[in-house]
């Protein structure tokens, strides 16, 4: 209070407050008498005005009124306005009743006063806060010279969802030490329109020109959908400005409970490959795994344990955890039990090669639906080393099968690769013969299918850690060949697709995820050189180191004369299944896969590479 008589607009805020109390009660008074004021109205008015200005004052000082800003109004501050008058009016009418008497009142003024003295004062509150947000919006706030560098004036590109998330967050926790200037979106109907008072400014072409009026510290990217050309231009004009940016997760990210609105963080590569949200028929996948046994192989890698968060959405009655890594398989644990709070699990701690162990799991737990996510994926480890290729690839998926139909699992999702088409490597050809072990089970009341995409960004396999690690070091960073290109997407989004082409197979369809357009390698280098910081080429070197035992310029998705279909999801195409003679094939496939293992128990690399070629004609291991 003490502060408050020292500050000039304390009093300014009680003479409005006054002239409102007076013109309120003296409005109640005209409003009742129809503007014709009689000679005892009037003198009753003026004889009741001093006890009037002086509860209302005492009420609105006692419940702290005064204490807080007008220029920020809130609903709040009106609904505390709407107790103080209500209270007013309260001790006014005991007033009157205790010192005259309601003898010649009338009741209709004190319930007049109490609206128009509701409405005077929210309205001249809510007209400062409008005038105030209209000026900061639209106004030079600071020069250049002048915007104290350890400010926090944000700039929020992106008008949308995210951007009024983001906003809202801002005013209402305290936790977000921001202050949001305004907004650019490139949509012109938000242009000079407010969104929780903040303003829409402009479009991010006129960036520059709004940092030389605007006092801005730092940008905050704030879009739930956008390319990657999109996200790209977006991320190079907040560079240019040479202020700090952050970037909001993806809203399925938010949305699915895996970050909160808070997590702001710096720009990822993965944002420059589009943040297009994934449109699930949740309901469908629901169906098929909620109160439901899942068993997922190989689920402490890259892609199984993303395949675990996903499918604990759904609510399975029971997951059974597979990996031969103790290390995965704790970790994914450890995430289940304490950051999930998903406690119906059980580890297992085995390869897919021991068939035993497999029929042993199927047996005692029933799964419904199994994702085999357990495989080797490392192109040159797989060529200096073909029988584990042919063991844990090609036998490990054959096992997981046998006893998938063995046991009556209702539905099996192979996890395949972009390298099984047309395949240059080992890794490659062993992948597109687990992609036939379907043929051998067609008869089966096993759903079986297989889920075929490219690279995924961060995985274990990936080149995007190593390349970090390679920028940390100061470089050089290490690209096999300068038009080497690859497809790319988000491990969250390659996962979610796959329960979505998991419900949709009628059996042996083999389901291509849409990819979008293929990636330089070299390209790829020099955005996350510039996403750290520094220059490709200057700062950092790239160096071309060729390419590498089995490694193509190119991957593909599909090859030349697959009947491949569009599906009912718009990232989902089909390749129908097999339609040859189902008895002749099975039994020329189990011939060539009995000598091919009998190869790879001896370690016989060449023998092991022949048979692969007579079992897939297309392997080209010239490329």
């Amino acid at each position: 209070m003490i502060h408050n008589l020292r500050n000039a607009n304390f009093y300014l805020m009680v003479i409005l407050d006054l002239i409102i109390f007076v013109a309120a009660f003296y409005g109640a008074y005209l409003f009742r008498f129809d503007f014709a004021l009689p000679a005892y109205a009037r003198t009753q008015c003026f004889e009741l005005l001093k006890y009037t200005v002086i509860i209302k004052f005492s009420v609105f000082l006692g419940l702290g009124l005064y204490r807080g800003m007008w220029r920020y109004t809130s609903l709040r501050d009106l609904w505390h306005i709407l107790e103080a008058t209500f209270l007013q009016s309260i001790i006014l009418v005991t007033v009157v009743l205790y010192k005259f008497g309601f003898g010649g009142f009338s009741r209709g003024i004190f319930i007049i006063d109490w609206m128009l003295t509701v409405f005077l004062c929210s309205g001249i509150r809510v007209i400062i806060r409008s005038f105030f947000a209209y000026r900061d919006g639209n106004a030079i706030q600071f020069s250049p010279e002048a915007c104290p560098a350890d400010g926090n004036n944000v700039l929020i590109i992106g008008a949308g969802r995210a951007g009024e998330k983001v906003v809202r967050e801002i005013i209402s926790s305290g936790q977000l030490k921001y202050k949001p200037v305004g907004f650019l979106d490139n949509d012109k109907a938000k242009r000079g329109r407010t969104i929780h008072g903040v303003p829409v400014l402009g479009q991010l072409s006129d960036l520059h020109e709004l940092l030389e009026n605007k006092c801005v510290n730092e940008i905050l990217i704030a879009i739930a959908e956008a390319s990657g050309e999109q996200m790209r231009i977006i991320i190079e004009s907040c560079k240019e400005t040479g202020l700090p940016y952050k970037i909001l997760p993806a809203m399925e990210e938010i949305i699915n409970g895996k970050v909160g609105i808070k997590a702001l963080r710096d720009v990822s590569y993965q944002d420059l490959l589009g943040r297009s949200p994934i449109q699930l028929d949740t309901s469908r996948i629901s169906k098929s795994l909620s109160d439901k046994t899942v068993l997922v192989t190989g689920c402490g890698g890259s892609i199984g344990s993303e395949l675990v968060r996903q499918v604990v959405r759904f609510n399975p009655a029971k997951l059974i955890l597979v990996d031969s890594s103790e290390a995965n398989l704790y970790a994914i644990q450890m995430e289940l039990h304490h950051e999930i709070k998903f406690h119906n699990y059980v580890t297992v701690l085995g390869s897919v090669q021991d068939f035993e162990l497999l029929d042993s799991t199927f047996q005692k737990f029933k799964p419904h639906t199994v994702f085999h996510a357990a495989a080797y994926k490392h192109v040159p480890m797989m060529e200096r080393n073909p029988w584990q290729a042919v063991h844990n690839n090609i036998c490990g998926t054959k096992n997981v099968m046998t006893a998938a139909d063995k046991h009556g699992v209702n539905r099996f999702v192979i996890v395949s690769t972009d390298k099984a088409v047309r395949p240059t490597n080992i890794m490659g050809a062993s992948k597109r013969i687990t992609e036939l072990l379907m043929r051998l089970f067609h008869n089966s009341k096993t759903t079986f299918m297989a889920v075929r995409f490219g690279n995924v960004v961060g995985s274990s396999g990936s080149v995007v850690p190593l390349f970090r690690r390679q920028i940390e070091k100061g470089g050089p960073v290490t690209v096999t060949h300068p038009n080497v290109t690859r497809y790319f997407m988000s491990i969250s989004e390659a996962a979610q697709l796959i329960l979505q082409a998991g419900v949709m197979a009628d059996g042996g369809e083999i389901f291509i995820l849409e990819m979008g357009l293929p990636v330089k390698i070299a390209d790829m280098a020099r955005d996350l050189i510039r996403l750290s910081g520094k220059e490709p080429d200057k700062d950092i070197e790239i160096v071309f180191t060729g390419l590498r035992e089995g490694e193509k310029l190119y991957e593909e998705l599909i090859t030349e004369g697959e009947n491949i279909v569009r599906t009912e999801h718009d990232k989902i195409m089909v390749l129908k299944a097999f339609e040859e003679n189902y008895q002749e094939y099975s039994f020329k496939l189990k011939e060539k896969l009995s000598r091919m293992t009998a190869a790879a128990d001896k370690f016989d690399a060449k023998k092991v590479r022949e048979l692969l070629h007579e079992t897939v004609p297309e392997f080209d291991e010239e490329g």
